[in-house]
């Protein structure tokens, strides 16, 4: 496809996620499309991160930091909440990059394990002190303020709308900077970095360095998406972030594709989810079903289901040119 081809469809499909509200009479079907793109916006963060070579358990413990910071800094402070977006992400981030100060060095399976402990004190840290609301968790968490649009009047956070729009903004934010960063001399070292650390290094490029900005910049993510899922839930729980969250959004991205960074959590996501829904699966047999799952995914779809998509039209012969 050309670049004003892909521009058009891109821009085609945009449309329609705007218009589909419209249509949709149901606001439990927009639930399930705000689930469904939360849920790959942190896949892609898992992406990004693991094309650096790197397996992180930590994708849920940022995702609550981001949630818990929005929800103190909104009740405790007083802050805006359109203001704490920024600002959970903003401490996600920062927290990160103190954390993978640490943990970045070790690598390999050292880090995964880190990640994981990380997550655990994560969690512990929210059920202990009262600051976080124990294991009660926190209530009555602020909606966004309401929004004056021009010739549409104010835009108020009481219906599924709103925050489906909120989310479609978010998403696009999250897909639009990749793109950037990943078409840049950062996503080419990154790419490096994952190939072959040894031979990056050889070249110039600092690993520690660019995984450490990867780890950042998914841990940043992260943390916005958990800001959106305290204000759109109204309360958090710590149980809610612990580390088989982390898991799930690894297999969104596996079943999706690993290789495509988009379109594949949005796949795997939208499949995990609005399958098991329109299944009405109990919560007791999900976790079977989701371990056979895995199984059958690593042996018949390796590459996950955009990577064999494209294997299949790969393997079309091409019409020869006269």
């Amino acid at each position: 496809m050309t670049p004003m081809s892909r521009a058009l469809l891109f821009l085609s499909v945009l449309l329609a996620f705007i218009l589909l509200p419209l249509f949709l009479e149901n606001p439990y079907y927009l639930h399930l499309l705000i689930l469904v793109a939360m849920n790959a916006a942190l896949a892609m963060s898992f992406i990004l991160i693991f094309r650096t070579g790197l397996i992180t358990i930590a994708i849920a413990a940022f995702w609550g930091i981001g949630a818990y910071s929005s929800a103190l800094l909104t009740m405790r402070l007083g802050i805006p909440v359109w203001v704490s977006f920024p600002l959970s992400a903003a401490i996600s981030a920062a927290v990160a990059w103190a954390v993978g100060m640490v943990i970045v060095k070790k690598g390999g399976f050292n880090f995964v394990i880190l990640s994981l402990v990380f997550s655990f004190i994560v969690v512990l840290l929210f059920s202990t002190f009262k600051f976080f609301g124990g294991h009660v968790g926190i209530f009555n968490i602020p909606r966004p303020e309401d929004i004056n649009l021009p010739f549409l009047g104010p835009l108020r956070f009481t219906s599924k709308a709103p925050y489906y729009y909120l989310m479609l903004l978010f998403i696009l934010l999250v897909i639009l900077s990749y793109r950037a960063m990943y078409s840049s001399w950062l996503g080419r070292a990154w790419r490096a970095v994952g190939l072959s650390p040894s031979l990056a290094e050889s070249i110039g490029i600092d690993v520690f360095k660019y995984r450490l900005l990867a780890f950042i910049v998914g841990s940043c993510t992260c943390g916005l998406m958990g800001s959106f899922f305290a204000h759109y839930y109204r309360a958090l729980a710590p149980a809610t972030f612990d580390p088989f969250k982390s898991l799930y959004v690894h297999l969104y991205a596996l079943l999706g594709g690993i290789d495509s960074a988009f379109l594949g959590p949005i796949v795997g996501s939208a499949i995990l989810i609005l399958v098991p829904e329109g299944l009405r699966i109990a919560k007791e047999v999900e976790p079977v079903l989701t371990g056979i799952l895995l199984v059958l995914l690593a042996i018949f779809l390796p590459g996950g289901i955009m990577g064999s998509i494209r294997a299949m039209f790969k393997r079309v012969p091409r019409p020869k040119r006269k």
